[in-house]
C-alpha cells in the first residue's frame, strides 16, 4: 500500500532588523569633577591676578584709597580672568573628546552623559557673559582717553596783516598750518579698529571648513572620523561638546595661521599700519600725547629731525635722502637713538597742570541767548589748544623743572607683571617701549580680548540654532555693528579731545 505524504512549503522571508545600544561608564578616566577642581583652582589664580591688576590699575590713576570704584574695578578685571578660565577648561574639554573619542581604536573614552553636557554648556554661557563683560568694559575705556597731538611746526616767516578797527597794517608770524594736525587725525582714526586677523575672512573660512569640507561631521556621535558621510548611511545625532570642540579649534587655528601671516609676511613686506602711522607722525613733525588713565599713558615721538614738515615736494623728498644716507641725527627723544614710542607714568603735579589747561579745552558752550557765545567758546577753546600745545612741548623739551621727567627702561619684572613698581612722585617716568604698546588702546592690542569674545559668541548662536552658517552670519554682524559703535564714538572722543573738527574726520 502506498502512503501519502504531504508536503509543507516553507517560506522564508529577509528581515533586516536595527538595533542599537549605549554604552555608559561611570567613572571615566576625565571627569567633571576634575574639571571642577581645574576650575577652582585657576578660578583662585585669576583672583590673584586681578588683583595684581587692580593694583597696578590704582597706581596708574594716582590713588591709594580701596573705595567703591576700586571694589567695582575688580570685579570687572575678576569677570575677564574668569572668563578666560572657562574658556581655557571648555576648549580643552571639547577639544579632549574631540581628539580621544574619534581616534580611539577600542572602547576606552565615551561622550559626557547628558547631565555632564548641560554643565559644560552652563560653563560656555558663564565664559560668554564674563568676556562679554570685559569687552564692553575694554570698549567703555577706549572710547574715554584722552588724546592730544603736539604741533612741533614753527612759523618759518612773519607776514603783513591789518589790525581790525585800527586801519593799521603791522607784521605778525606767519601762520602754521594745522592740514598736518588734521591728516594725523585721520590716520589714527583709520586705524582705531585694525586688528591683527581679517574677521571677514575668519568667518567665512570657519564656515568653508565646517560646511563645505565636512569638519562638522566630526561632531556626530560616533566614532568615525571620516569628514564624508553617505546620505544613505545611518547619521547620528549631534554631540554639543563635540560640536563646540570643532568649531574652537578651527576658530583658533586659522586665527593661529592669520596672526603668523601678518606678522611674519605682511605687516614686514606689505604693510605694517601701526608702524607706519609712528613714521606719518614724523614726517608730520607732530607728537601723540596718550592718556589711558589719570597718571599713566603713552607717548609717540613725531618731532622731525629736519626741523620743518611744512614743506614743497622737492625739499621733503631731499629730507629723505638725508636720513636715508645718515646725514641728520636719529628720530628719537633721547639723543643718538630710534626709540619713539613710550609708556609713561605722570607725576601728580603735571597730571593736575594738565587738567587745568583742558578743562578750558573741553568746555561746554555757553547758554544760546548769548549772541557771541559761539565765537568766544571758540576763541577759548583756540587759546586752550595753544596753550595746551605749548605746555606738552616744553614739558617734552624739560622746560619745567618741578615737573620734570626721566627716560629709562622697565625692568624685567615690571615687563612680565604689565605694571610699574616706581612711583612718579617728584619725576615722571618715560619707558622705552620697542613694543609700540600704545596700541593697548586700540582694537590691534586687544586681539586676544576680541577672538574669544568672537569664539564664544559664535558657539553660543550655534548651541541655540544647531546651525553654523546662521552662526557665522550672526557673529559677522556683531562684528560690524560693534566696529561701528567704536568708530563712530571714537572719532567723536577724538574731536573733543583734540580740538579737530569732526567735519574734518573721514
Amino acid at each position: 500500500a502506498q502512503t501519502d505524504v504531504s508536503f509543507i512549503s516553507l517560506q522564508f522571508v529577509d528581515q533586516m532588523i536595527y538595533f542599537s545600544f549605549v554604552w555608559v561608564l561611570k567613572e571615566p578616566e576625565m571627569t567633571f569633577h576634575s574639571l571642577q577642581i581645574a576650575l577652582g583652582v585657576l578660578g583662585g589664580l585669576a583672583v590673584l591676578w586681578s588683583l595684581l591688576k587692580t593694583t597696578c590699575w590704582k597706581r596708574r590713576i594716582g590713588s591709594s584709597v580701596i573705595d567703591l570704584q576700586t571694589v567695582l574695578k575688580f570685579l570687572l578685571f575678576y569677570a575677564g580672568d574668569l572668563a578666560n578660565v572657562f574658556f581655557l577648561i571648555t576648549v580643552g574639554t571639547g577639544i579632549y573628546w574631540l581628539v580621544f573619542f574619534k581616534a580611539q581604536q577600542f572602547v576606552s573614552v565615551l561622550l559626557p552623559l547628558p547631565s555632564q553636557e548641560e554643565d559644560f554648556v552652563t560653563y560656555i554661557a558663564c565664559a560668554f557673559s564674563l568676556k562679554a563683560l570685559q569687552f564692553l568694559h575694554l570698549l567703555v575705556s577706549q572710547l574715554t582717553v584722552d588724546i592730544f597731538f603736539i604741533d612741533w611746526e614753527r612759523p618759518k616767516g612773519k607776514v603783513l596783516k591789518a589790525v581790525e578797527g585800527e586801519g593799521v597794517v603791522k607784521s605778525a608770524a606767519a601762520p602754521v598750518s594745522i592740514w598736518r594736525t588734521y591728516f594725523i587725525a585721520n590716520e589714527w582714526n583709520e586705524i582705531q579698529t585694525v586688528r591683527k586677523i581679517n574677521p571677514l575672512f575668519q568667518v567665512i573660512a570657519v564656515l568653508f571648513f565646517l560646511e563645505v569640507v565636512g569638519f562638522s561631521n566630526l561632531a556626530l556621535m560616533d566614532s568615525s572620523s571620516s569628514l564624508t558621510r553617505s546620505s544613505e548611511s545611518y547619521i547620528a545625532p549631534w554631540s554639543r561638546t563635540l560640536r563646540f570642540g570643532v568649531s574652537a579649534a578651527l576658530w583658533l587655528a586659522i586665527a593661529f595661521l592669520q596672526v603668523l601671516f601678518f606678522s611674519v609676511f605682511y605687516e614686514r613686506f606689505v604693510e605694517d599700519k601701526i608702524s607706519q602711522f609712528v613714521d606719518l607722525c614724523c614726517m608730520s613733525n607732530i607728537s601723540v600725547f596718550l592718556l589711558s588713565h589719570s597718571c599713566f599713558g603713552y607717548y609717540i615721538h613725531g618731532r622731525s629731525v629736519h626741523g620743518h614738515a611744512d614743506t614743497n615736494m622737492e625739499e621733503m623728498n631731499l629730507n629723505l635722502k638725508r636720513e636715508a644716507e645718515n646725514l641728520c641725527s636719529q628720530r628719537g627723544l633721547v639723543p643718538n637713538t630710534e626709540c619713539q614710542t613710550f609708556q609713561i607714568s605722570l607725576s601728580r603735579k603735571m597730571r593736575l597742570h594738565y587738567d587745568r589747561i583742558h578743562e578750558t579745552l573741553t568746555r561746554k558752550r555757553g547758554p544760546a541767548r548769548l549772541v557771541d557765545s559761539s565765537a568766544n567758546t571758540f576763541e577759548q577753546s583756540t587759546r586752550a589748544y595753544n596753550t595746551m600745545n605749548k605746555f606738552l612741548g616744553s614739558f617734552i623739551d624739560h622746560v619745567h623743572k618741578e615737573m620734570d621727567y626721566i627716560v629709562k627702561d622697565k625692568l624685567l619684572l615690571e615687563r612680565i607683571l604689565g605694571m610699574e613698581l616706581m612711583e612718579p612722585l617728584e619725576k615722571s617716568i618715560f619707558y622705552n617701549d620697542e613694543g609700540q604698546s600704545f596700541s593697548d588702546v586700540l582694537y590691534y592690542g586687544n586681539e586676544s580680548t576680541l577672538l574669544i569674545f568672537d569664539i564664544l559668541f559664535f558657539s553660543v548662536v550655534d548651541l541655540a540654532s544647531q546651525s553654523f552658517v546662521l552662526a557665522a552670519i550672526v557673529t559677522y554682524l556683531q562684528q560690524e555693528v560693534f566696529r561701528f559703535i567704536r568708530n563712530t564714538l571714537g572719532q567723536k572722543n577724538l574731536a573733543s579731545k583734540t580740538l579737530v573738527d569732526q567735519r574734518f574726520l573721514i
